[in-house]
């Protein structure tokens, strides 16, 4: 496969240029200029010897197009197993390559929970079938995410897994948090932690302030957030161990993460599109695909949020993609379940903050490749000769309206419904395979 006069953008090789990229055997095999056909004739016949007979070469014109690292969501749920009549491996996979992504990394909050090898294996397994996005699980943290006992990192790990998180429960015990950061850490693995104090969250359904007062709702104050967000960073400093913030949504959370970062403090963290382009103000008409935990915040959040993207205290855009059914969504606020879709939404959403100058392009790439690989600790994030070939083409200028209704996800709970988008993944190419085209480029 040869991508002929694409806008090549790599940060992890500080690239940016018109190029082409050259694809054999599902690895690159050549970035230029110029690479024609004859080129990649030479170059197939001195990778399969000199008798071998000439490959045939497909050709993309890639010219207005933008050529990327592929993207990796770091924080999907694939449901599968135990509610697949919300999502599945083959499903979620489907709308990760029509949202962008060649990989996701799925939580642990299935069921069974993905707390053994077996469950790791079976969804590594699904996604084989599926063929279509790179399927990393992320393991439980703890024994059925109780939160009582470690699970065993190595023998996940050896599974497949690559990462531990209990994401949907927070890990309470502070005693149990240092015993899985020193385990993980030992592996070289990450800790994803869902910072939030139950107690002081009291079945909260909305931040609390005046508009969780206004429409009657059960307020979670940001101070949740913040104290399992400083407990993670002081911990993870004492024991000189990585740890990673999800969903962060809180300003003071973001100043301390942007404090640890100048000490040094191994701490990532990563926002998610609604975080970054919703308030909590979204929520006066009760439409129950605003509701999501941590809970939509106030403007000076949403601000400091995009502030923090800005400036590399956040280093991920992740979709938090959480499917549900209407049987979930379509009931009181209260009762309805946490969490909206996002695989097929949070690219063109992330291409606004480009638009609106939040982010340049290498940024944005940056926070959708390079970035979720390196926390990962994971293949991809680069267009380097030799890696697989997995890549993700962008085209700026496509206009798009969003419609559930065409959504490969099974899931239909989203907020951005209806909103006009400049800028679209329009084909998703994993292991040098055609994963996904636009049918704006057929």
């Amino acid at each position: 496969m040869l991508i002929r006069n694409g806008r090549l953008i790599d940060p992890s090789r500080k690239l940016d240029v018109i190029g082409d990229v050259l694809i054999i055997d599902g690895k690159i095999a050549a970035i230029g200029t110029n690479l024609g056909k004859r080129s990649a004739n030479r170059f197939s016949a001195r990778l399969k010897g000199a008798t071998a007979r000439r490959a045939s070469v497909q050709e993309i014109d890639a010219e207005g197009l933008i050529v990327a690292p592929g993207f990796i969501d770091i924080h999907t749920h694939l449901r599968e197993p135990g509610f697949e009549y919300k999502e599945t491996v083959q499903t979620g996979a489907a709308a990760a390559v029509a949202g962008g992504f060649c990989a996701v990394a799925c939580m642990a909050n299935t069921a069974p929970v993905n707390d053994n090898a077996g469950i790791c294996s079976f969804i590594k397994e699904q996604a084989l079938k599926a063929n279509l996005a790179r399927v990393y699980p992320i393991a439980a943290i703890s024994v059925g995410i109780k939160g009582e006992q470690l699970t065993d990192f190595s023998d996940l790990l050896a599974a497949g897994a690559v990462a531990f998180s209990d994401d949907g429960k927070p890990l309470s015990n502070p005693a149990l948090m240092r015993r899985a950061l020193e385990y993980a850490s030992s592996l070289g693995a990450t800790i994803i932690s869902h910072c939030e104090d139950l107690e002081l969250a009291a079945g909260g359904v909305a931040n609390e302030g005046f508009t969780a007062t206004i429409l009657g709702l059960r307020g979670s104050p940001m101070l949740a957030e913040d104290l399992l967000v400083a407990r993670e960073i002081m911990l993870a400093e004492s024991l000189d161990a990585r740890v990673h913030i999800a969903h962060l949504s809180s300003a003071r959370a973001l100043r301390m993460v942007r404090e640890a970062k100048r000490r040094r403090v191994k701490v990532s963290a990563e926002a998610t599109p609604h975080h970054l382009f919703l308030g909590e103000e979204a929520l006066l008409g009760y439409d129950t695909n605003t509701k999501v935990n941590p809970p939509l915040r106030g403007v000076a959040d949403v601000q400091a949020l995009r502030e923090g993207l800005g400036d590399g205290t956040i280093d991920c855009i992740a979709s938090d993609h959480a499917p549900h059914s209407s049987i979930e969504k379509d009931v009181e606020f209260d009762y309805a379940a946490s969490g909206m879709v996002g695989l097929e939404t949070t690219v063109g959403l992330a291409l606004r903050l480009v638009e609106e100058g939040i982010l340049d392009w290498k940024t944005l790439v940056a926070k959708l490749s390079c970035n979720p690989a390196r926390v990962l600790n994971i293949p991809g994030g680069t267009l380097k000769v030799g890696v697989e070939a997995d890549l993700t083409l962008l085209d700026p200028r496509l206009e798009w309206v969003v419609d559930k209704e065409k959504f490969h996800s099974k899931g239909r709970n989203t907020p951005f419904q209806g909103w006009c988008l400049r800028g679209k993944a329009v084909m998703t190419i994993v292991g040098g395979a055609i994963k996904f085209v636009d049918e704006s480029i057929r």
